[in-house]
């Protein structure tokens, strides 16, 4: 049974206000109360699971109260639950709605994503680098390997957010970080590729010009488009619904680390049409992926309302005409 677990501090002029909402809404469960229990913020501590589908509602109402402001809220997810037919009762009324997910926490989980720590510039360096050898190798392997190292998913979901809430700031921070990475991966790629070119140590069949693994990254197409297009959908549902993982990863980065890496690569090999079919590649699709991830979040906020509406009136005591 899906839901989360919800921890609260509030003030003790709060509580009781906080407590009714709480205990009025049948999708809240097993409701603990601690009367100045809690320290750093000082107050009562308040506890309980609320079924998810029902998440949105009760946070929107708590928040409603000023409970996160003059005290804190924490959510997390409850991977196992055994409960009795209250819990599944509620599921029964909530329909459809069981299912929707906790914009709060999909929210939270993006924020964090949209966090630059310098290890995101050396993740995108590494990546560019194992890209570049998997290209004058024509190793696809290689090619793959750079794709689940590449964080910069991240920082697009994090652009796409920032849209959708007008956070003119949350836009520009997401930005920066993928100019700035993206051109210090570039440029340490193509320092690695010159070494690479002087020494020798691009592959026989790369040197003399069969370069299948290159040819499919710098000419973009329509197909290039649509796989871009169905990752920016794919990466926001995953988010929403919580199924990260490595393969999300690869599935992303198909259309930017490779291209990346690939302009490094053409330009320290003087293959200028590549390098430009290349950047013309990693623009296009980093574009496509911030357009298509903003679409899609909003569209998803709107078919799930549509649910809860349409849950709501259907909810509703039927009246009756008089005989």
């Amino acid at each position: 049974m899906d839901m989360i677990h919800v921890r609260a501090v509030s003030p003790p002029d709060l509580t009781d206000r906080v407590v009714g909402c709480l205990a009025g809404s049948p999708s809240v469960l097993n409701l603990i109360v601690q009367s100045g229990a809690a320290r750093n913020p000082d107050g009562d501590a308040i506890a309980c699971d609320v079924l998810t589908g029902a998440a949105n509602d009760v946070l929107r109402a708590l928040r409603a109260l000023d409970l996160d402001s003059r005290g804190s809220i924490v959510i997390e997810p409850v991977d196992v639950a055994f409960v009795g037919g209250a819990a599944e009762a509620g599921t029964r009324k909530l329909g459809a709605l069981t299912h929707a997910p906790v914009w709060d926490e999909v929210e939270a989980r993006i924020r964090a994503e949209g966090t630059y720590a310098p290890s995101f510039y050396l993740y995108l360096v590494v990546a560019g680098l194992i890209g570049a050898v998997g290209i004058v190798t024509n190793s696809q392997i290689l090619i793959v390997a750079a794709m689940v190292v590449g964080p910069e998913y991240g920082a697009i979901v994090s652009i796409a957010l920032g849209i959708d809430r007008r956070d003119g700031r949350r836009v520009r921070q997401g930005l920066r970080a993928l100019l700035l990475g993206f051109v210090l991966a570039v440029v340490v790629t193509f320092l690695f590729s010159l070494v690479i070119r002087g020494f020798g140590f691009e592959s026989k069949a790369f040197s003399l010009g069969l370069r299948p693994v290159s040819q499919l990254i710098d000419t973009p197409n329509f197909f290039s488009f649509a796989v871009a297009g169905l990752a920016g959908v794919v990466g926001i549902v995953s988010l929403s619904e919580a199924r990260t993982s490595a393969l999300l990863g690869v599935f992303i980065s198909v259309t930017t680390i490779p291209a990346a890496a690939d302009i490094a690569v053409s330009v320290a090999f003087s293959s200028w049409s590549e390098a430009g079919g290349s950047l013309v590649q990693l623009l296009v699709n980093i574009v496509v992926l911030i357009v298509v991830g903003t679409w899609t979040l909003r569209g998803q906020r709107g078919i799930w309302r549509r649910v809860a509406v349409r849950r709501a009136r259907a909810a509703r005591p039927q009246r009756h005409p008089r005989a």
